[in-house]
């Protein structure tokens, strides 16, 4: 069962939504959000009625996007029949819109040697244990099956950010390791949301707060937008996202069901 924070309802968000759907648009993390999270992250996959409810969203609003950390080859190995999406991949880096080919913000190519010569000195020099996810733009730490390791690995992490001038991204059990600037889920839906009166996104890490951020901002300096946000928690799931956020979800599984009720508000 979900639960919804007042005094902004699940009703109020849905009437909003359908008053004018041709300005709505629909904005997901993955992990955690649509998936639910797993120790190996190769083998996540979305939860059952997540592509059906993306397909039908799709048909009536103005736009249904992913915002994820994952590459956006990984996203399409996922979504790809689905036309109707737009996928950003590694903070909003690459981005595919409705099954075209994957663009790459061009201020992230210069780091793409430095990140797979990082990608193989994390596997030499970090413990074992240590999952290294190299994306091509980021390389992730992942230390899920072995939370002992979390003070090392973020150590070596900070180090090496500060030695080749790149960013460090903390999340829920991963350390992760991307290009220099100001590209992240936040950045995405200011760019994304121009236009629109009304923007739902959904998300469960600490990453997401820059989303839920972007959507204050934009409904503080628009009278005309409203902003729908909603916390997908889980066991992992920090109070400051929740507190964030004006809808709360208790796990992956609840989305499709939610995005189903919407759908017949149409």
């Amino acid at each position: 069962m979900s639960s919804f924070s007042e005094p902004f309802s699940q009703e109020i968000a849905f009437k909003l939504t359908t008053a004018q759907p041709e300005r709505c648009g629909f904005f997901f993390d993955f992990d955690g959000t649509l998936a639910p999270i797993q120790d190996d992250p190769d083998t996540v996959e979305p939860v059952a009625g997540v592509l059906d409810a993306l397909t039908e969203l799709g048909r009536r609003v103005h736009e249904v996007a992913i915002v994820s950390a994952r590459p956006v080859d990984f996203l399409q190995a996922r979504f790809g029949d689905l036309p109707e999406l737009c996928l950003f991949g590694l903070y909003g880096l690459e981005v595919s819109r409705h099954g075209g080919t994957i663009e790459t913000d061009p201020t992230a190519l210069p780091y793409v040697d430095a990140m797979a010569e990082l990608a193989e000195r994390a596997r030499t020099e970090l413990p074992a244990r240590t999952l290294v996810e190299y994306k091509r733009l980021s390389v992730s730490l992942h230390y899920r099956t072995a939370p002992e390791l979390q003070p090392q690995i973020e150590q070596w992490g900070r180090e090496q950010a500060a030695k080749l001038g790149l960013r460090a991204q903390p999340g829920r059990m991963v350390f992760e390791l991307k290009p220099p600037g100001n590209r992240d889920k936040g950045s995405v839906l200011l760019e994304e949301t121009v236009g629109l009166t009304c923007a739902w996104y959904f998300g469960d890490d600490v990453a997401d707060l820059k989303a839920f951020a972007a959507l204050d901002e934009r409904e503080a300096s628009d009278p005309e937008f409203t902003a729908v946000k909603v916390a997908v928690g889980g066991p992992e799931t920090g109070p400051e996202l929740i507190r964030a956020a004006d809808l709360h979800l208790e796990a992956p599984t609840d989305v499709p069901v939610l995005l189903a009720n919407l759908e017949l508000a149409f």
